[in-house]
């Protein structure tokens, strides 16, 4: 008997790594319904687009990426956060197939049955327990919940997303399981909010590998922590429990970094962003955290020219890099993204003044990042290889996430293993990398 030729659907995903973890559930059901994906638009049947809308960068990148599939391919589906804005989209473009939302794999894979039905019975393939993913296949997201259940006044994530929705734990577990057993060394823990999770099922308490384990952030960090790969947390609010973590950090049970989306150090301006947050009191609390555990490092985001910024708010700002001396830090000029309720302050800041503390302030915090980086050289650190360079190879130690952070250049004539180990001595550093040999 010969079987049908399966369709092929091009996948273009875009946004943060809650974006990529959508995408990645997309394609892991489309592979288990028979479709084949492709890397290109011109063998590709349809070309689903995975938009991202949170700022204007981003609806500028969706909208070109939309435009592109529709000129190279013609057959598009649109699915993603910008999606969620589907009157625009389909004025916009009104030969798309269809448009939907944030966490829409039912209604995506309804619009592709629509026009490309399934070749065979889903329940006759094999797709690996883990799913189909993005990344490398060293490395990993974890996604532990959807939704959040702030109103930052410059975020418009909710009204996509919803509120807080956390996963049960073991299934959770079951899935980090699954990873692990796939060969990932590396899981990189994911949400709106991360540090929330388990606050809107009353922290349930649930069975792993014979376990009672709460649905709650420290007991996550526990149960990962028993799997023996890097455990990385990101997208953690500075709630109190956190200090709970830090502990099984000095332990080396995860690993010693905390992404903590600051957003501004100003009281006033906290305010008006509608943020928690304690200048203060975080710097104690990073003070401790660091007593507790002196390899911990700190990244974080923060946001300049928001409405109603002052020269004495952004001062302040700059105090407080000094004193809280992050290892790694973003930083974005306020953007009046369609939506949010921040775009109604007064005294909105001039775009050349937002310029210009942007630059101040990425030129204040890589003095902090080179003097912090250079504090590295002579120790032997740990390094997840990904890439060949021309030098010899390029990798991640426990203080570089993805994408994000710095890289670790190793300076070596041997063969190496791309997603292995390798005990790195760190040479030489610059304001964001790492320099070092083999040992």
């Amino acid at each position: 008997m010969t079987l049908p030729t399966p369709h092929k659907i091009g996948f273009v995903s875009l946004g943060c790594p809650k974006a990529t973890v959508d995408s990645e559930l997309i394609i892991t059901q489309l592979r288990a319904e028979g479709y084949d994906i492709v890397p290109d638009y011109d063998s590709a049947d349809m070309v689903i687009v995975n938009t991202c809308g949170f700022i204007d960068e981003a609806v500028a990148e969706s909208l070109e990426t939309i435009d592109e599939a529709l000129h190279e391919n013609g057959k598009v589906i649109v699915t993603g956060c910008l999606g969620a804005k589907s009157d625009l989209i389909n004025q916009r473009f009104p030969e798309l197939l269809a448009v939907t939302g944030p966490q829409a794999t039912n209604e995506v894979m309804q619009a592709v049955h629509q026009h490309f039905p399934a070749p065979h019975d889903p329940f006759l393939d094999l797709v690996p327990k883990q799913g189909v993913k993005l990344t490398p296949r060293h490395y990993a997201y974890l996604k532990i919940s959807e939704g959040c259940n702030h109103r930052c006044s410059f975020c418009i994530i909710p009204s996509f997303r919803g509120d807080l929705v956390s996963r049960p734990i073991d299934d959770v577990m079951q899935e980090a399981q699954y990873l692990v057993d796939a060969g990932v060394k590396e899981i990189l823990v994911i949400s709106q909010d991360t540090s929330a999770y388990g606050v809107d099922v009353k922290y349930r308490t649930h069975f792993w590998e014979g376990q009672a384990l709460q649905t709650r952030f420290l007991d996550l960090a526990k149960a990962l922590g028993q799997l023996g790969v890097w455990v990385r947390l990101h997208y953690v609010y500075p709630y109190p429990h956190v200090d709970d973590v830090i502990p099984l950090m000095a332990e080396g049970l995860i690993l010693p970094y905390l992404d903590i989306p600051f957003q501004h150090a100003s009281p006033r301006i906290l305010k008006l962003m509608k943020r928690p947050g304690n200048r203060e009191r975080v710097l104690e609390r990073i003070q401790a955290w660091r007593e507790i555990c002196p390899e911990l490092v700190i990244r974080s985001t923060f946001i300049v020219g928001f409405p109603g910024e002052t020269d004495e708010d952004f001062q302040q700002l700059l105090d407080f890099l000094d004193a809280a001396q992050l290892d790694r830090v973003g930083c974005f000029m306020y953007s009046p993204v369609e939506g949010a309720s921040a775009n109604d302050l007064p005294d909105q800041v001039a775009e050349d003044i937002k310029q210009s503390r942007y630059d101040v302030f990425m030129q204040h915090q890589q003095t902090i990042s080179t003097t912090r980086l250079k504090l590295r050289i002579g120790q032997q650190m740990q390094v997840l290889v990904e890439a060949e360079d021309e030098a010899g190879y390029v990798g991640r130690s426990y203080a570089d996430a993805p994408d994000i952070d710095g890289l670790v250049y190793i300076d070596t004539d041997m063969a190496l293993n791309l997603g292995e180990f390798y005990t790195v001595e760190i040479t030489d550093t610059d304001e964001y990398d790492c320099y070092g040999v083999l040992r």
